[in-house]
C-alpha cells in the first residue's frame, strides 16, 4: 500500500463541492456531547476547505445503530457544536436517507465557504455494504453530492465503508479526486511510516489483556523492530510458553505454541522480545476496580499459585525504561497492567513517563494506551496520539486500510 498520497494541500476545491467524511462518532449523554475532541480535531481540515472557497458537505457515522435510525443517535448536537467553533451556519440535513431530496436540495443551494452536515451515515443501514450493490448505490449518491472527497477519519479507516471506501470509485468515474485530510495525513506519517520506514533502532511496545487480539501484530512487529516488549496480561502466556509457574494470572493456553514460536522467530532474526521479569500480584480482584488492593512483587519466574499478576514490577519497569531511553522510534499499544486501578498502575505509568522522557519519535496506537498516557497528563509529551483504535492496531499488523488504499497517489 501506497503511502504518498494527495492530501488537501495538493487540491484547488474553489467553487467546488467538497464531500468529507470525518470521525464524528462522539460520546453522548441525554443528546449532550461529553467529549468534543474528535470535533475539534476535524477542524483544521474544514477550515482550510473553507478558506479556499469550497463548498463543504460533511459526513459521519455516529454509534453502532442496531435497532435503526433513532435520535438518540442523530449527528443534530454535531452540527450545533460545530456552528460554534467555526461561528459560521451549518445546515443539518436532519434526513434518515442521508442522500436524499433533503440533502440534494441543501447541496444545489450552497455558495462557497457554507457548510452542510448530513445524517448519520449508518441511518442508511447500508454503510457497511453488505450486500454490495445496496453499499454502491449509497456510494454513488454521496459522490453525485460532490466534486471532490476527502477522507479524514482515520478511525473508520479499517472499513470498506460507502462513506469510507466506496464512494471513491464514483469521485473517479467523474473526474474528482480523493484525497486525505490533515489528521488522516498525520496518522500516515507517524504510524504508517513508523512500521514501514522506521528511524532505528525501533522499538514496539504492546500490552494490553489477550494475546489473541495481537497475533498478527506481535508477527509483524518482530519482522519490523529491533526490539519488542510485551506486558500486560498477554506477557503471561509467553512466561508460561518459557516454563514459568504463573498461579492465577490470566494464560491463554491454546496460544502457548504460538508464544514459544514468536520467541524462536525473534532468536532466529536476531531481535530482542523482552519480557517482563517480576510481577506485582493480587490474591483476588479490586471491586470496584478502583478500590485498595493489597499487593506482593515477586520474580516473574516464581508467581505463587495462589496469586495473580496485574502488573510489571520495578525491575521489568528499569529494563523497559532501558530499552526506550536508546531507541528513536517507539511505538506503544497496550497497557502494562490493570492501569485502572491506582495501586497496578505504576508499570503503566513508568513506561508512560519513559517515553515522555526519551528524544525519539513517540506514537500511542490508540485505545487503552491513548486513555492512559492522557489520563496520566502526559499526552504532549508524544510525538503522535493515534485517533483510531482497530485502524491503529491494522496499521501495526501490516494490512492495507480500505480509507486509506482508496485515496489518490501522489
Amino acid at each position: 500500500m501506497s503511502l504518498n498520497k494527495k492530501s488537501v494541500d495538493d487540491i484547488n476545491v474553489k467553487g467546488k463541492r467538497v464531500l468529507v467524511r470525518c470521525d464524528f462518532n462522539v460520546p453522548l449523554k441525554d443528546g449532550v456531547i461529553t467529549d468534543e475532541t474528535r470535533i475539534v480535531a476535524a477542524l483544521p481540515t474544514i477550515q482550510k476547505l473553507l478558506n479556499d472557497g469550497g463548498k463543504v458537505i460533511l459526513c459521519s457515522h455516529l454509534g453502532k445503530v442496531k435497532n435503526g435510525p433513532n435520535e438518540g443517535e442523530s449527528l443534530a448536537p454535531v452540527a450545533a457544536a460545530l456552528e460554534k467553533k467555526l461561528g459560521k451556519k451549518v445546515t443539518f440535513v436532519a434526513d434518515y436517507n442521508v442522500t436524499g431530496e433533503a440533502a440534494t436540495a441543501a447541496v444545489a443551494a450552497m455558495k462557497e465557504g457554507d457548510v452542510v452536515l448530513l445524517q448519520n451515515t449508518r441511518f442508511r443501514g447500508k454503510e457497511e455494504t453488505k450486500p454490495t450493490e445496496a453499499g454502491d448505490a449509497f456510494a454513488k449518491e454521496l459522490a453525485d453530492l460532490a466534486d471532490v472527497y476527502v477522507c479524514d477519519a482515520f478511525g473508520s479507516a479499517h472499513r470498506a465503508h460507502a462513506s469510507v471506501a466506496g464512494v471513491t470509485k464514483f469521485i473517479t468515474e467523474k473526474g474528482g479526486e480523493n484525497v486525505v485530510g490533515y489528521l488522516m495525513q498525520k496518522e500516515i506519517d507517524f504510524l504508517g511510516n513508523a512500521v514501514e520506514n522506521p528511524v532505528r533502532p525501533f522499538v514496539a511496545i504492546l500490552g494490553g489483556a489477550k494475546v489473541a487480539d495481537k497475533l498478527a501484530v506481535i508477527d509483524n512487529l518482530l519482522e519490523k523492530a529491533d526490539t519488542l516488549i510485551i506486558g500486560g496480561g498477554m506477557a503471561y502466556t509467553f512466561l508460561k510458553a518459557k516454563g514459568y509457574e504463573i498461579g492465577l494470572s490470566m494464560l491463554d493456553e491454546t496460544k502457548i505454541d504460538y508464544c514459544k514460536d514468536m520467541m524462536a522467530k525473534a532468536e532466529k532474526l536476531g531481535k530482542k522480545l523482552l519480557l517482563p521479569v517480576d510481577a506485582v500480584t493480587i490474591k483476588e480482584f479490586p471491586n470496584p476496580i478502583d478500590a485498595p488492593v493489597k499487593t506482593v512483587t515477586v520474580d516473574a519466574d516464581s508467581i505463587p499459585a495462589d496469586r495473580e499478576g496485574c502488573d510489571i514490577g520495578p525491575k521489568s519497569r528499569e529494563l523497559f525504561a532501558e530499552a526506550i531511553a536508546s531507541a528513536k522510534t517507539v511505538v506503544w499499544n497496550g497497557p502494562m497492567g490493570v492501569f485502572e486501578n491506582p495501586t497496578l498502575a505504576a508499570g503503566t505509568l513508568a513506561v508512560a513517563e519513559a517515553l515522555a522522557n526519551s528524544d525519539a519519535t513517540t506514537i500511542i496506537g490508540g485505545g487503552d494506551s491513548a486513555a492512559a498516557v492522557n489520563q496520566m497528563g502526559l499526552g504532549d509529551k508524544m510525538s503522535h496520539i493515534s485517533t483510531g483504535g482497530g485502524a491503529s492496531l491494522e496499521f501495526l499488523e501490516g494490512k492495507v486500510l480500505p480509507g486509506v488504499a482508496a485515496a489518490d497517489d501522489k
